[in-house]
C-alpha cells in the first residue's frame, strides 16, 4: 500500500505517449532509415528518360516538388498520433474512417502495395549488378532461365513468371535484409547510418564530379521537348509529347514521393512531437537535391540516345554508366557496381521497415489481417515482415519490373489522394487536438490541391507503361474491401478495437466528438475521380 501511495499519478500527457513498440529513435536516426528512397532513382531513370529525353530532369524536379509539398500535410497529422506507427496512410484513416469504414483499410493497403514491390525490384536490381559484374552476359549463368508460365496481357509486351540468377541471389539479398530487421529498429538505423555514409554519400560526390569537370553539355538538354518517336529520333510538345511527359510525372512520383516514410516511426520516436518534422522535412530537402541533381547530370553527361539504351530503361546498366562518366577502369567500375549494391541495400531495408509497420498497424487496429500485429521479443513486427517476404518473393519471379512498378503506383496515387484530403477532414473534424507542427496554409492548401494534380497523372499517365496499368493497379487496391470485411465481420464481430481513435480522444473526454466535415468527404472523392477521368479521357487511353 506504501508503494502505491508514492507512486505518481502518469500526466494524459504522459499517457498519450504509450505504445507497444519501443521509443529508441531520434529524427537523425529516422533521415537515416529514410535515406534509402533516393537509391529509388534508379529504379526508374531510364523509364521517365525513354519516355521524355531531354526534358527527363524537368519532370523528375517537378515530381520533387510536388512530393515536397504533400510532406507538410503528412507531418501534420503524423503529430495527432504519438502512439501509432505505420505511416502516413495510418494517420490519414483515422481521418476517413468516420465517414467510410472501407476507406481507412483501402489507403493503408493501397500505401503497402505501393512501398513493398521496393523489396522485390531494388534485390532484382541488385542481383542483375552483382551478375554484371562477375560473369558474361552470354555466360551461362546469366541466360539459363526456366520460364513457369507467360502473361500476355500484362506489361507492354507481356510478362515471364520465371526462375533464374536473378531471382535466386534477389531472393538472398531479402533474406539478409529480413535478418538485419529482426533484431530492432535501431540495430537498422545504425546499419542504415553506415550504409548512408559509406555507400550513397560517396556515390553523390561521383555524381557531382562530371559537373566540375565540364563535362555536362547542354545541348543534351535540345531540343528541349519530350520524344515523340524513337526511330528516327523526334521531339515535340504535341498531344503525344504531353501523353509521354505525364507518364514521366506519374512513374516519377512512386520514388520522388517516397520520403514520406520517415513518419512510420511515431510510435518508436524518443520524442515524436519534435522528432517527426524534423525527420520528414530534412528527409524531403535531402531528396530534392538528389532527385534534381542525378537525372540531370546523367542526361547532360550521357545524351538521350545513351539514356535509351536497353540496360539503362532496365537500371541494369546504371552502374557502367556512372562508371563510363567518370572514365575510370574496369577495377573501379566494379566498385562503384558493388557501392550501387549497397546503395540499393538501402532502399529496401526503407521499405520493409516502413510498409512491414504499415500493415502491422492495420492488423493492430482492425483494418488487415489480426496476424500482422504481432511483435517479436525485440518489438518488431515480424509477421509482417514475413508477409513482405512472401509477396515479394513472389513478385522477383517477374519479368518486367517497370510493369510491376507502374501498377504499383496507381496505389500510391490512390493513397496519396486520400491522405492529403485527410488533412483538412482532421482540422475540421479534429481541430481541438493538439498538434506539435502545423503546416503553413499556403503549404496546406497546396498540399490538397496537389492530391489532384496526382489523380489526372494517373488516369493521364499510367497506361503509358501499359494498356491494362489503370485497371490492374485498380483492381489490386480494391482486394483491400475483401481483407477487410473477412477481418471486420469475421474476426472482429463487427467491432473496432477499442484503441483505434484513441489518439484523438483527448483528456477527461470517452468518446470523439461529432464529425463536422458533413458531405465534403464525398465531394471531395468525386472530384478525385472526376479529374482522374478526365486525365483518362484526354490522354490516357491507347
Amino acid at each position: 500500500m506504501a508503494d502505491e501511495q508514492k507512486s505518481p499519478t502518469r500526466s494524459y500527457a504522459e499517457q498519450r505517449m504509450d505504445t507497444n513498440m519501443v521509443r529508441t529513435v531520434s529524427w537523425v536516426h529516422v533521415f537515416f532509415i529514410a535515406a534509402g528512397v533516393p537509391a529509388l532513382v534508379l529504379f526508374s531513370m531510364g523509364g521517365v528518360s525513354a519516355l521524355t529525353g531531354p526534358v527527363a530532369p524537368l519532370a523528375w524536379t517537378i515530381s520533387m516538388i510536388i512530393g515536397f509539398i504533400d510532406c507538410f500535410i503528412y507531418a501534420e497529422i503524423a503529430g495527432l498520433h504519438p502512439r501509432k506507427s505505420g505511416g502516413t496512410a495510418v494517420h490519414g484513416a483515422t481521418a476517413w474512417i468516420r465517414y467510410s469504414q472501407y476507406t481507412a483499410p483501402l489507403s493503408l493497403w493501397c500505401n503497402w502495395v505501393a512501398w513493398s514491390p521496393v523489396l522485390a525490384i531494388g534485390s532484382g536490381l541488385a542481383a542483375g549488378y552483382l551478375l554484371s559484374i562477375f560473369f558474361a552476359p552470354d555466360s551461362s549463368v546469366n541466360t539459363w532461365q526456366i520460364t513457369l508460365f507467360h502473361i500476355q496481357s500484362l506489361g507492354a509486351n507481356g510478362l515471364d513468371v520465371r526462375i533464374n540468377a536473378t531471382f535466386i541471389i534477389g531472393a538472398l539479398i531479402l533474406l539478409a535484409v529480413w535478418n538485419i530487421q529482426h533484431y530492432g529498429i535501431l540495430r537498422t538505423a545504425k546499419i542504415q547510418v553506415i550504409l548512408t555514409l559509406g555507400t550513397l554519400i560517396p556515390l553523390l560526390v561521383v555524381t557531382i564530379v562530371p559537373i566540375f569537370q565540364g563535362s555536362v553539355v547542354m545541348s543534351n538538354f535540345s531540343p528541349f521537348a519530350p520524344i515523340v518517336n524513337s526511330a528516327p529520333l523526334q521531339y515535340a510538345w504535341t498531344h503525344l509529347g504531353w501523353q509521354y511527359f505525364f507518364g514521366a510525372l506519374f512513374i516519377a512520383a512512386w520514388s520522388t514521393y517516397g520520403f514520406e516514410t520517415a513518419v512510420c516511426y511515431m510510435s518508436e520516436f524518443k520524442n515524436p512531437g519534435k522528432d517527426m518534422s524534423r525527420a520528414i522535412i530534412w528527409s524531403g530537402v535531402f531528396c530534392l537535391f538528389v532527385f534534381i541533381l542525378v537525372p540531370f547530370v546523367f542526361q547532360g553527361v550521357l545524351g538521350t540516345n545513351a539514356m535509351l539504351a536497353p540496360d539503362i530503361y532496365s537500371g541494369a546498366g546504371i552502374g557502367a554508366a556512372l562508371a563510363g562518366m567518370m572514365g575510370v577502369g574496369t577495377v573501379l567500375t566494379k566498385i562503384l557496381v558493388v557501392l550501387l549494391v549497397f546503395t540499393l541495400l538501402l532502399a529496401i531495408m526503407t521499405a520493409m521497415s516502413g510498409s512491414s509497420r504499415t500493415i502491422f498497424q492495420g492488423g493492430q487496429d482492425g483494418w488487415l489481417p489480426k496476424y500482422l500485429s504481432h511483435l517479436n521479443d525485440h518489438h518488431v513486427p515480424t509477421y509482417a515482415m514475413w508477409t513482405d517476404l512472401t509477396f515479394n518473393l513472389i513478385l522477383l519471379l517477374m519479368s518486367d519490373y517497370i510493369f510491376i512498378l507502374a501498377a504499383s503506383n496507381v496505389n500510391y496515387l490512390i493513397f496519396n489522394f486520400l491522405n492529403l484530403n485527410a488533412g483538412w477532414i482532421h482540422r475540421v473534424d479534429n481541430a481541438h487536438v493538439p498538434r506539435p507542427y502545423k503546416a503553413p496554409w499556403p503549404l496546406f492548401y497546396g498540399g490538397v490541391a496537389m492530391a489532384y494534380v496526382n489523380t489526372f497523372l494517373m488516369g493521364a499517365g499510367a497506361n503509358v507503361w501499359g494498356h491494362n496499368t489503370l485497371l490492374i493497379g485498380w483492381i489490386a487496391a480494391l482486394i483491400a474491401i475483401p481483407v477487410f470485411l473477412f477481418r471486420h465481420y469475421v474476426t472482429d464481430k463487427g467491432k473496432f478495437p477499442d484503441h483505434m481513435l484513441g489518439d484523438l480522444i483527448l483528456e477527461g473526454e470517452t468518446e470523439l466528438r461529432p464529425k463536422r466535415a458533413g458531405i465534403w468527404p464525398y465531394v471531395a472523392v468525386a472530384a478525385g475521380f472526376a479529374v482522374m477521368f478526365t486525365g483518362y479521357f484526354t490522354f490516357g487511353r491507347y
